[in-house]
């Protein structure tokens, strides 16, 4: 088991060491319509002392850093990490950078007033043990704020979803289902405040080469949306123009969770 972990890991950091510089500037992950809401979803004291979970483009921590004393941006990636800083150490003077293991975190319990974690669970081989690892770190009324795609309820859409992000990014483990993260949530002792389904919309021929590695590569993903029956295409609204796929649309849960008073 451990063997698979720490493979799984490996081509996390292989794929976001890789293609740091695309995750910071990527539509998708930089002006997605859900880091407007963080502000207000949070409500930061001035005070308040956070920690963004897996970073990525650092992208959270520059919605939020201005509303904290102190945010701790860390991930698994060293050149993730590195090339987020490049980007926010103009602007965010109160961002530390940590390298970390989001299901095996380096920090004390009840540390933080918040914790945040956006489009980064589904290549996390243990999901719920990287929400133990978030309430523990959380102080008691701490506030835990979860983005991520998520898979449908309905088994032949999840089979189809989780297929497509695979053939397209090998780092990809699991887009798990709402669910399974409410019960993750709940077992951690974390009480859910506010909750909001959405959709993505992605521009296909960018989103597939942003992690593909090979035109094979590209041709698999194609073909995988393309023998799609009538209702998954209907489902994932995929456009296509004369055999060539345009676009299409997945789900994403944002929730918002309170760490209870023992």
């Amino acid at each position: 088991m451990k063997e698979k972990d720490d493979s799984i890991k490996k081509k996390v950091q292989e794929q976001f060491g890789k293609y740091a510089e695309k995750y910071v500037t990527s539509t998708t992950h930089s002006n997605g319509s859900d880091l407007a809401l963080l502000p207000n979803w949070l409500k930061l004291k001035t005070e308040s002392i956070v920690l963004d979970i897996a970073t990525g483009g650092g992208h959270v921590v520059k919605a939020i850093a201005p509303y904290a004393a102190q945010v701790f941006a860390t991930d698994l990636t060293l050149k993730m990490l590195e090339t987020a800083k490049r980007h926010l150490e103009q602007t965010q003077t109160n961002v530390f950078y940590v390298i970390a293991d989001a299901e095996s975190l380096p920090f004390l319990d009840n540390t933080f007033d918040a914790v945040t974690c956006r489009i980064a669970p589904h290549h996390f081989s243990h999901p719920e043990e990287f929400v133990k690892e978030a309430a523990r770190v959380l102080k008691q009324g701490g506030k835990f704020l979860l983005i991520d795609n998520v898979a449908p309820a309905e088994q032949e859409l999840d089979d189809f979803v989780n297929k497509l992000e695979k053939l397209r990014d090998d780092s990809h483990v699991r887009s798990y289902s709402v669910k399974e993260w409410t019960k993750w949530l709940e077992l951690a002792g974390l009480i859910l405040l506010k909750a909001a389904p959405r959709k993505k919309t992605f521009t296909y021929p960018d989103w597939v080469r942003r992690t593909t590695t090979s035109e094979e590569q590209i041709k698999n993903v194609d073909s995988h949306v393309l023998s799609a029956n009538e209702k998954i295409k209907g489902y994932f609204s995929i456009e296509t123009t004369n055999g060539e796929i345009q676009s299409l649309t997945i789900d994403e849960w944002m929730v918002l969770a309170v760490k209870k008073h023992e």
